[in-house]
């Protein structure tokens, strides 16, 4: 049985691991990591999957600023990649946006596949008047309006932020 829940601390060293194998080990030259350096991820919103007690999955959002107004940006959401094709990422996606969504989060940004999350709503319009802080390959920055018209009218640079929306762990 596959079940998904918020991460804990204890998951932290094996999260890691799968990191590795799904993305690299240079993983953290990405652009995206420059967002993430020294903000901590949003705790309600980071989930493991788990099929029988082993983790399959998972997925992290991190605080976002861009022209002063809050968003969020996913991931890195990975799949055990001999697992990959089983919906495990799948299940995840669509838990962590309806959790996104229950909290009030109006607009989520990630840089990713295309192909793989135009089917959970993520399109290059809602992200292209927007500004990374290093390289990325335009078609695959994407973004959701969790709420309608929540960037419209957005342009600018994606910051880091250092609002309430980012959490200390404190367990």
């Amino acid at each position: 049985m596959y079940v998904i829940a918020n991460e804990r601390r204890q998951d932290a060293d094996e999260i890691e691991t799968l990191l590795d194998r799904a993305f690299g080990a240079d993983r953290h030259a990405k652009t995206s990591y420059r967002l993430r350096e020294g903000v901590a991820p949003i705790d309600a919103l980071c989930f493991t999957g788990r099929a029988d007690g082993v983790l399959k999955a998972t997925i992290r959002y991190w605080p976002v600023s861009i022209a002063g107004q809050e968003a969020l940006l996913l991931g890195p959401l990975a799949i055990e990649p001999a697992e990959r094709g089983k919906g495990y990422g799948v299940a995840l996606m669509w838990h962590s946006l309806a959790a996104a969504r229950a909290l009030g989060h109006r607009l989520v940004i990630l840089v990713g596949d295309p192909e793989y999350y135009e089917r959970f709503g993520f399109r290059r319009a809602v992200a292209e008047r927007l500004v990374l802080p290093g390289p990325v390959e335009a078609r695959r920055f994407l973004g959701l309006e969790l709420a309608p018209g929540a960037a419209r009218g957005l342009k600018g640079a994606v910051e880091k932020s250092r609002s309430d929306l980012a959490y200390r762990r404190t367990a």
